[in-house]
């Protein structure tokens, strides 16, 4: 059973919707190929999983071969306190975000003073005042400027950024929304933590960040239409996804059957979606989707009945980058942005699974 809600254009509507301008990213220094993480793997878990031989395919089954994380390797080696990582959290995701952000604004040539409306989206750090607040003051945005602090919603938190910010815009048309999102996750890492889903979380999980500018349809601009937005939830789903708060820090939560509701919901799903909005599957160029693992991304092929290769742009970003939690379809978006060339007007579904059990989702057209 799953709870469907949305806004969506009437069919074949002329109006003008808003914008999704443009993306840009930003990835904490330390950069780390897949075989030194397996590595590390083996001798922390050796001793703990009496199986660890046969689980460390994993790693080369990833999909992920680099990632980025906030703290040197050897960070890793000892335990650490849920208090120190928040902390590392708070600085990093400051100057990762506004650096995205500057980017942004660098790439587009808009003002911090343009800016209306800040959203921020995490799940793997806490702070109040929120990274918001902390990121209008050093970016120097507007002392009126409008802010929403999103938190929870894990790898679907970057796709719901988008959504509502698509929201306020549609009641603000003359605006524009600065979206970041952050996310550390490497620094959800529990050293001594022997659960499978810790191993799968370090075969995965890597730290990043993304900016979106967005505007309303009355600011001139250039960039894809938000036509329409779905959001998604499956009642009585709260163990598929998530973390356990503990005293150590933020323990993963991965159920092993989010490849299979994909395969069962997710055709159907698309497919209201898409009929809503006069579309058919065939009107779809590309599908710019969270890559949350390898058996995921083929389950939604499956699904959707579409040829090998349709998610490539999510396999690319999940090699480079690894998962990292909300931020990762950001950077599937922006790879589309910058190196996809429509030959004519085309339609893609932006969407992202995350805890609750849920799914937000876009449609777009560039």
């Amino acid at each position: 059973m799953c709870v469907c809600s949305g806004v969506r254009p009437p069919r074949k509507s002329t109006l003008t919707m808003p914008r999704l301008c443009a993306i840009s990213t930003a990835v904490p220094p330390y950069k780390v190929g897949q075989d030194e993480v397996r590595d590390f793997a083996e001798r922390v878990f050796q001793d703990r999983l009496k199986d660890i031989r046969r689980l460390l395919p994993i790693f080369e089954n990833s999909g992920v071969q680099t990632r980025y994380f906030s703290v040197p390797p050897e960070w890793f080696d000892r335990d650490h306190s849920l208090e120190e990582k928040n902390q590392i959290y708070i600085r990093t995701a400051t100057e990762l975000g506004a650096s995205a952000a500057r980017s942004l604004f660098d790439r587009t040539g808009i003002t911090p003073a343009d800016i209306d409306c800040i959203f921020y989206v995490n799940t793997t750090g806490l702070a109040t005042p929120s990274i918001d607040a902390r990121l209008i003051n050093v970016l120097g945005l507007r002392r009126d400027i409008r802010r929403t602090p999103i938190w929870g919603l894990g790898c679907a938190g970057g796709a719901a950024g988008l959504t509502h910010a698509f929201d306020y815009l549609r009641g603000h048309p003359t605006h524009r929304v600065l979206l970041v999102a952050v996310e550390l996750c490497g620094l959800t890492f529990i050293h001594g933590d022997t659960s499978k889903s810790n191993l799968v979380a370090c075969s995965l999980f890597g730290d990043g960040a993304a900016a979106a500018l967005l505007s309303g349809d009355e600011v001139p601009a250039e960039g894809p239409e938000i036509l329409a937005v779905q959001s998604t939830f499956y009642p009585d789903s709260l163990d598929i996804m998530g973390w356990n708060i503990i005293s150590r820090g933020m323990q993963v939560v991965f159920n092993k059957r989010i490849p299979d509701i994909v395969a069962d919901k997710a055709g159907p799903e698309l497919q209201t979606f898409l009929d809503d909005c006069g579309l058919t599957k065939t009107d779809i160029a590309h599908y710019l989707y969270h890559p949350g693992g390898t058996k995921v991304l083929s389950a939604y092929e499956a699904a959707y009945g579409v040829e090998e290769g349709a998610f490539d742009l999510s396999r690319g970003i999940l090699n480079d980058f690894g998962n990292m939690s909300s931020v990762t379809v950001l950077f599937v978006v922006e790879r589309y942005l910058d190196r996809v060339a429509p030959s004519s007007p085309e339609y893609t579904v932006v969407s992202a699974l995350g805890p609750g059990f849920c799914s937000e989702s876009l449609l777009m057209k560039r």
